[in-house]
């Protein structure tokens, strides 16, 4: 891989990126330690897009909001083989972060 050649940001630049957040707590609880870096990750870009399954009004009988993304989306956004995808979720699902569903069509 090579060095890529990018410029510095200069005054209020940085400003328009959009950014993932994290919980904290995922990083200093004992009980997320469980979790890889890669689920930490992944939980931040599902808690992204909660707002749009609000802006959509993707909510369930209980009110709760519910995020449509698969595997493939998973894959894609991370970069990542099937294996590492399903695993990431599952870590979450197993703690309870999310709660997984199969779509039917």
């Amino acid at each position: 891989m090579s060095k890529l050649n990018l410029d510095y940001f200069y005054g209020a630049q940085g400003e328009q990126f959009a950014f993932y957040q994290i919980p904290k707590a995922l990083f200093i609880y004992e009980s997320f330690r469980p979790l890889s870096d890669t689920a930490k990750i992944l939980y931040g870009i599902l808690l992204n897009r909660n707002s749009l399954s609000v802006k959509n009004k993707w909510i369930d009988e209980k009110n709760r909001a519910y995020i449509y993304f698969t595997i493939n989306e998973v894959m894609d956004t991370l970069d990542c083989a099937e294996g590492k995808a399903v695993k990431a979720m599952g870590e979450l699902d197993k703690l309870g972060l999310i709660e997984k569903k199969t779509r039917v069509r």
